[in-house]
């Protein structure tokens, strides 16, 4: 399983492709970019998330403020002076962003965030550097966290609920004054480590504020085995973070911990994916469309196509995203968003054309049983999705 080695040198952006046909902009890749120190940090889990990701935005998000003050570092090498990327405390903000959300596809860190558009109609408001910021910060606490990286601290748990905490408290101080910015976001995400009392089984740890949700699927049986439950002040209002927001983390923040098999399918995704397919819908996507990358639709592979290895989870990703913005686009279309409201008696009908991210994480490989193994370690084939349109 070449393919998912290879995976893990996901950091450049030239393994993404970019389609932009203006207001319109789409993206599909393996893994969100990493600065180069971070193959260093290596989680001591023996699992690891071999990825995709597909997006969709209406319209560009709004530009990342430039580097000045507390917020990033002065750009002041030759070298640095030629690098567009925005850096916040002089590290590279980790993830990607799309419309006014985020998301993060890493070896053992997946996450979505739905940042809140209403912002975009403030002078000061961006909710996208929230939503990217939350997701750096949460990210960079679990790769520092002993638990997660050190392999010598096998007795300790990570501990997410804190890590989304300090990444909160750090956006906020990034965000403000001299470099004050106003936003909101859900937060969504899924860290891969391993049972303390039996290291050889995988577990998930899944945390989630506001109305974004996590799936564990298991294709073999055509199940969904694990769901979140949505967090709202009230209908449309979901818990978010960020500015003149009483939510917070440590407070309202839910996490849970989820036993996972191999060929397991780990879904995170925001309300415009949920919104608009209902959870059977999203079930049967997946699983048709891995078996399609089985039977040799989706283009090249990397190696084998069983259960979606070789590159399928890129496929996979791409057929979610379509079946979501056909359904988001559809003015009559029946969904779960149109049902909703109609329960809380508002007239309304068609799709739900508002922010929607996922990230997927598919079929658990095991690398013992194959000759060609590089290291080894296990591989829960992940696939990640976003998918992302403005309010219409």
């Amino acid at each position: 399983m070449k393919a998912a080695i290879r995976s893990r040198a996901f950091q450049s952006p030239m393994q993404q492709r970019w389609i932009t046909s203006s207001p319109t902009v789409s993206a599909a890749g393996k893994t969100s970019p990493l600065p180069a120190d971070a193959f260093d940090l290596k989680p001591k889990s023996p699992f690891y998330f071999d990825t995709g990701y597909s997006l969709f935005a209406k319209r560009p998000s709004r530009p990342f403020p430039p580097p000045s003050g507390p917020f990033s570092v002065p750009l002041s090498t030759h070298n640095r002076s030629r690098d567009r990327r925005s850096y916040v405390n002089g590290e590279m903000i980790r993830g990607i962003t799309n419309g006014d959300d985020a998301v993060l596809v890493g070896e053992n860190f997946i996450g979505a965030n739905d940042g809140v558009g209403a912002w975009a109609t403030r002078e000061k408001g961006h909710a996208a550097l929230w939503s990217r910021l939350i997701l750096h910060f949460w990210a960079l606490e679990a790769e520092r966290d002993a638990s997660v990286t050190d392999a010598a601290a096998t007795s300790s748990e990570p501990n997410p609920v804190e890590y989304l905490q300090k990444a909160y408290e750090q956006a906020v101080t990034a965000t403000s004054s001299p470099n004050e910015w106003n936003g909101t976001t859900t937060a969504c995400a899924a860290l891969l480590h391993y049972s303390t009392k039996e290291p050889g089984i995988p577990l998930l740890y899944v945390t989630n504020l506001g109305d974004s949700q996590c799936l564990v699927m298991r294709p073999k049986d055509q199940s969904i085995v694990y769901k979140t439950s949505e967090q709202w002040h009230w209908f449309d209002c979901p818990r978010q973070l960020g500015t003149n927001s009483p939510d917070t983390p440590i407070a309202n923040a839910v996490m849970d911990k989820v036993p996972i098999e191999e060929n397991d399918v780990v879904l995170a995704m925001s309300d415009g994916v949920v919104d608009n397919l209902w959870e059977h819908e999203v079930l049967e996507s997946v699983v048709d469309s891995i078996r399609r990358w089985e039977s040799g639709e989706g283009g090249a592979s990397a190696g084998d196509r069983a259960g979606g290895a070789g590159g399928g989870m890129l496929f996979v990703a791409e057929e979610l995203v379509k079946a979501a913005r056909t359904i988001a686009e559809d003015p009559y279309a029946e969904s779960p968003f149109m049902e909703r409201a109609v329960e809380e008696g508002l007239a309304m009908e068609g799709g739900h054309r508002d922010s929607r991210d996922s990230t997927i994480g598919v079929r658990l490989f095991n690398f013992e049983t194959r000759q060609d193994v590089i290291e080894r370690r296990r591989c829960l084939k992940t696939l990640a999705m976003y998918c992302v349109a403005s309010p219409a």
